[in-house]
């Protein structure tokens, strides 16, 4: 039996209108848009396929773990309906707005806890903060090989076998497990569950543990604190530029563009 850790983050919904979008600028956080619920990282959901594609050629049993504060039990269960067998949810006030490392530490306890694995995937980054940190850090802090970026992840005689995504196509990597892969989108997207899974996997019951369980302080670990959360204001100025002829319309306008150094 193989058994994988799947690592999944709830995020605040990329496809969202942006002017749904708005931002505490005290509390340095975005702020959730009203009728628009919470998503799976996309990313993550690739990490899940890879593992239920290891699970249709072999037997194997996939654990997914999500981290945060108050985590929507229809979201997170949509990897029990998709043939996860296990969820651990790492649920805590404290567990909400943390940085790369102190999110990877605080997933590495959970796995700790958890004991025996073979492999663990994650996406490449989080589609939140597109910070890629976390998968490589939990790798760093478990002390095991890391892969990332794989579009392909295969599993058997003591080894993980990727294809490692490249500008110019992909190479492929080996190494012996426990290991750490965090996936690529070019893995394909995460299958549809039937309306049964999904009915079924809203009565699975669930692990949550707290940071008391895990005998974490997440303030204790954090590396970076953000100064400033804002969104960006664009200003666009429009001039007309005009001329007897076409000929000295673009006269004209390579003269503003060298006058404001475009050319």
């Amino acid at each position: 039996m193989t058994d994988i850790i799947v690592c999944m983050k709830q995020i605040l919904d990329p496809e969202a209108p942006v002017s749904a979008f708005k931002i505490d600028p005290e509390a340095k956080r975005a702020v959730p848009p009203k009728g628009t619920p919470p998503v799976l990282n996309p990313n993550d959901e690739n990490a899940l396929e890879a593992a239920l594609r290891i699970k249709d050629t072999q037997p194997t049993k996939i654990t997914v773990i999500s981290m945060g504060r108050q985590l929507a039990r229809p979201v997170v269960k949509k990897s029990l309906a998709v043939g996860a067998n296990e969820l651990v949810l790492l649920e805590d006030d404290a567990f909400e707005d943390l940085d790369s490392y102190s999110a990877a530490y605080i997933l590495a306890a959970a796995i700790k806890k958890l004991g025996k694995y073979d492999l663990i995937l994650c996406g490449r980054q989080a589609a939140d903060t597109d910070a890629g940190q976390v998968g490589s850090g939990i790798a760093e802090i478990l002390g095991i090989p890391s892969i990332t970026v794989a579009q392909k992840v295969e599993i058997g005689d003591g080894k993980v076998r990727v294809e490692r995504v490249v500008s110019d196509g992909y190479e492929v990597i080996e190494t012996s497990i426990p290991a750490l892969v965090t996936t690529s989108n070019e893995i394909g997207d995460l299958r549809s569950p039937t309306m049964k899974a999904v009915m079924e996997a809203q009565k699975k019951q669930f692990t949550v543990w707290n940071a008391q369980d895990l005998e974490v302080e997440p303030s204790q670990e954090r590396r970076a604190n953000i100064l400033k959360l804002f969104i960006p204001v664009h200003e666009v100025k429009v001039e007309i530029v005009e001329g007897e002829s076409p000929e000295e319309a673009a006269e004209n306008l390579a003269l503003k563009l060298r006058e404001n150094k475009i050319l």
